[in-house]
């Protein structure tokens, strides 16, 4: 088993089968450009090549590596919609909003198959994906949520009751399943690798190592790094768990969290689809819940927990391998090969956070744990705002940023004794 946690990419099964990508060099030196984008992660790759397909000289800063946080390191499934459905967003914030952000539920999917096709980016892409009822309540749950995404035009859906969840997952876990055709499975690092080199493809420029040491807010806005400096017209912060201290006004509002994921050893294909027939990816519907499938090479990925603010657990292995074995009881013979943990940010409503700052400052954050998709979508309506098609990005922007009770002192205690209370009503089915 291989566990890391350093400044280069996680040892993890992504890494260790990443494609080839060059090294590249921290910035030396003083540079301009129209956008400068903070993170070269999902969000910020996915606003950097808007951007540079629209003509404007785009510089990528990043700390580390491309796709070293949660971009690099996730479960690599495409689930649509967001972290809260858009039943509570209407609920809470109107039938205007709902419409408007459920217009865009399911345009990060087709965005991220748009960027493969376009620039035929190799990353084990792989169609389906399906939410899995532990329960009556959540199978109930899966009805209502069937009908919700139909009703938001979105109809590649199919209900599994009983016995017939075990065309997709040879588990007894189950009682039923809701199938989304429309989404997949990828390899997530890979993915982002092949976007990065789509905007240098098209000029753009991306320093690794160089994290942001200062911004300074004006016209342009100066970005002090260890060895240089960039100003830029606008800029895009993309760091989401990332920015350590430098934009202060990002951190209040939302809690770093961590999730663990652990690889098999090969399983090789007739015992790999023995588990998952039809090579779906599967999350359940508990509030901590788990979420697996199958890799390329007929592994086992399988990943789930939260540890709110971060933390990483001294044994990874040992907190989710229970949790395979029980969804998978015939796996108690697999060796684990990888094993490794990332870090997600979340917001009081679940909901992601965007907004501008000081009319030139852009951001994207606090994607709640589904952010594969939205954070291809975050970047396109970043590219529309800055060249003056403002209207979808303030439909999120016009979301409320709420604090967390009790301030960043209470937050990790309050939001764990909260996460309790939901697992207790998921292990009881009420």
């Amino acid at each position: 088993m291989r566990v890391s946690n350093d400044t280069e990419h996680v040892a993890s099964w992504y890494a260790a089968t990443a494609n080839p990508a060059p090294a590249r060099p921290a910035l030396e030196g003083e540079v301009s450009c129209d956008v400068c984008v903070v993170g070269a992660g999902f969000t910020g790759l996915s606003a950097a090549l808007h951007l540079a397909e629209r003509g404007h000289r785009v510089v990528v800063l990043e700390a580390a590596r491309v796709g070293f946080g949660a971009s690099g390191r996730n479960g690599g499934q495409i689930v649509n919609s967001y972290s809260r459905d858009m039943d509570v967003i209407e609920t809470k914030y109107g039938a205007d909003t709902a419409r408007a952000l459920g217009d865009m539920a399911f345009e990060g999917n087709r965005i991220i198959r748009e960027r493969i096709a376009r620039y035929g980016i190799d990353c084990d892409l792989r169609d389906g994906n399906l939410f899995a009822a532990c329960n009556a309540r959540q199978m109930k749950g899966l009805v209502e949520h069937k009908a919700l995404w139909e009703r938001y035009g979105h109809r590649e859906l199919e209900l599994l009751e009983g016995e017939a969840v075990k065309r997709e997952v040879t588990s007894e876990r189950y009682v039923g399943a809701l199938v989304d055709h429309s989404g997949g499975h990828l390899h997530p690092l890979n993915l982002v690798l092949g976007q990065a080199a789509a905007v240098e493809s098209l000029g753009g420029v991306i320093h690794e190592r160089t994290p942001v040491t200062a911004v300074e807010h004006g016209q342009p806005v100066r970005l002090a790094t260890p060895r240089g400096e960039v100003r830029a017209a606008r800029v895009v912060m993309a760091g989401n768990a990332y920015h350590q201290g430098i934009m202060p006004a990002l951190e209040g509002k939302s809690m770093p969290c961590g999730t663990q994921i652990i690889t098999t050893e090969p399983l090789g294909e007739e015992r790999a689809r023995a588990l998952l027939p039809n090579n779906f990816a599967v999350e359940d519907c508990n509030y901590l819940l788990d979420y697996f499938r199958l890799t390329a090479d007929h592994r086992l990925i399988y990943g789930g927990g939260v540890n709110y603010g971060g933390q990483d657990p001294a044994d990874i292995e040992a907190v989710i391998r229970p949790k395979m074995e029980k969804t998978f009881p015939g796996l108690g013979d697999v060796r684990v090969d990888y094993a490794w943990s990332g870090t997600f940010l979340m917001t009081l409503n679940r909901l992601p956070q965007f907004g501008v700052l000081n009319d030139n400052v852009y951001y994207a954050q606090g994607y709640s744990g589904h952010g594969v998709t939205c954070t291809h979508l975050a970047g396109r309506l970043i590219a529309e705002a800055m060249t003056g098609r403002e209207a979808r990005f303030d439909a999120f922007a016009g979301l409320p940023h709420l604090p967390f009770p009790g301030g960043r002192m209470l937050r990790v205690p309050l939001s764990a004794l909260g996460a309790w209370y939901y697992e207790t009503r998921d292990r009881l089915g009420i």
